[in-house]
């Protein structure tokens, strides 16, 4: 890359900084405002937040890459997230950001399912902060390899060194501003990759005569493409429609429900975030196909096709844009890991420190303790992307199988089934969470190969969860009158709320 493009990176990395600066003035005097932004976040930046922290690194490479790779396959996943998201503001937005409020005022995920059961202590926050911990490390760990491989193929820096680069940075801002740097770097980082998604394909485009010129060059590179469309299999189907299942139980996404600054704004986010998301992957899936038809039409050779979005950008554009369309995979990458960076921290301080040391601890020393577990996650997870041989998509959707299977059911029935127990809610992370698991990494079938290979582990993950959440409510006691009673107050609220 020319020296123009460097000035773009330069700029963007000092605005993040810049905002994480900001931030640190405005709000992290105290642990709300550090981990939830006091509540008071506009449904134009949780739009954007909640979308740029969804798609990370995976979304500019990963997607395209598989787009790439296995034609419109990926079009599948794509259709899934987009109902899933949709989904989420629907059903679960509204409702989680009145009673986690109700709920003695709950700052993060575990502790809104210990209250909902009218205890600040329960077993299941420990354990559902726990997972988050584990599986956060993963999918963080996914973003660094993205900005590991940006960094060699775009700048031939070293692997590691990509690595570092990318976590110093996203670090730096998010232990300095907490909740709202992290809101308010996102919103930023969303407008980029908009724009991005849009520019890179459509010049893309232009370098052909004609719809038809791309579409045959694309047939020609893939014999196979044409006939993706019907050759899927029901199962294979179903494994990607399923990404949509994951988003009820993703703390990075439902986390800004939570803060957005009122019930009435939801709806303002959702239509603000679904546009977003339709412009956006619709960009990526149209990345990976006109660069299927580019490389065969004008001989380009690709060795890793999860870069395809980097070799446009480095080919088609002036060095000034293409510095400005790096810093949209960095946008993406880092909006991703600072929302895990700070759920992961929130859980290790307030549902695992506060809860097993059971002392009291300073506003400013719990951000403190907040900050050094920043830290502790992002060093792990910089650990295990030192493999450079792993995939972004592999990482990101075992992660996010983890997260829907053992969340996403619990979610939904702690909002809208009355009954709900505190053992049930116990074992239905366990099982969810064991299931996928077991589903990933015990090889059971033929030549050493795992069930996921088969069938994708969130919905075997989800529907354990789900049934063992029912069958264990429905043996367990009659809730409290004082944990029914919340409930009611929060539907009340609600109502209130929305009228």
């Amino acid at each position: 890359m020319q020296f123009e493009g460097y000035i773009s990176l330069a700029l963007y990395f000092l605005a993040m900084l810049g905002i994480g600066l900001f931030a640190y003035r405005q709000s992290t005097s105290d642990i709300s405002g550090y981990i939830l932004g006091g509540r008071q976040v506009s449904p134009q930046v949780t739009a954007l937040s909640a979308g740029a922290s969804d798609m990370s690194g995976w979304m500019l490479m990963g997607l395209p890459g598989a787009m790439y790779l296995s034609g419109f396959d990926a079009l599948y996943i794509a259709i899934g997230l987009v109902a899933g998201a949709l989904a989420n503001y629907l059903l679960v937005a509204p409702k989680l950001r009145v009673y986690t409020e109700v709920a003695d005022d709950s700052l993060t995920v575990p502790e809104f399912f210990a209250k909902r059961f009218g205890k600040s202590d329960a077993r299941v926050r420990i354990v559902s902060a726990a997972i988050i911990v584990m599986f956060f490390t993963l999918y963080t760990s996914a973003g660094l390899v993205a900005g590991g491989k940006l960094f060699e193929s775009a700048f031939d820096v070293q692997y590691q060194w990509g690595l570092l680069i990318t976590l110093g940075v996203v670090v730096s801002y998010t232990l300095l501003g907490g909740f709202l740097a992290v809101s308010m770097t996102d919103f930023v980082q969303g407008c980029i990759m908009f724009v991005a998604l849009v520019l890179v394909p459509v010049v893309a485009f232009t370098e052909f005569d004609s719809i038809a010129q791309m579409n045959n060059a694309a047939y020609e590179s893939i014999p196979g493409l044409a006939a993706s469309w019907e050759g899927i299999t029901l199962i294979g189907l179903v494994s990607s429609l399923a990404w949509g299942l994951g988003y009820f139980g993703q703390p990075h996404i439902i986390v800004r429900f939570m803060a957005i600054r009122s019930v009435k704004a939801i709806s303002t986010a959702r239509n603000i975030g679904m546009s977003w998301m339709l412009v956006t992957i619709t960009g990526a899936l149209g990345t990976g196909f006109v660069g299927i038809a580019y490389a065969n039409q004008f001989g380009l050779a690709i060795d890793d096709p999860e870069t395809i979005f980097i070799v446009f950008s480095q080919l088609l554009f002036h060095p000034l844009i293409s510095g400005f369309l790096m810093a949209a995979i960095l946008a993406a990458i880092m909006s991703t890991i600072s929302s895990q960076l700070l759920v992961s921290a929130s859980s290790l301080t307030e549902d695992i420190y506060r809860v097993v040391s059971k002392k009291q601890v300073s506003e400013s020393d719990t951000v403190k303790i907040g900050r050094f577990g920043v830290a502790g996650v992002a060093i792990a997870a910089l650990l295990l992307a030192l493999d450079s041989s792993n995939t972004i998509l592999s990482l990101v959707s075992n992660a996010w199988a983890g997260f829907g299977a053992a969340f996403g059911p619990l979610v939904l029935f702690c909002l809208y089934k009355r009954d709900l127990t505190h053992n049930a809610a116990l074992a239905g992370i366990i099982s969810g969470a064991a299931t996928v698991l077991f589903w990933i990494y015990v090889p059971v079938l033929e030549d050493g190969k795992t069930l996921s290979s088969a069938i994708y582990e969130i919905i075997p993950g989800f529907a354990v969860s789900t049934v063992t959440l029912w069958l264990f409510s429905a043996m367990g006691k009659t809730p409290s009158s004082e944990v029914s009673s919340m409930f009611s107050e929060a539907n009340r609220e609600l109502a209130n709320q929305q009228s």
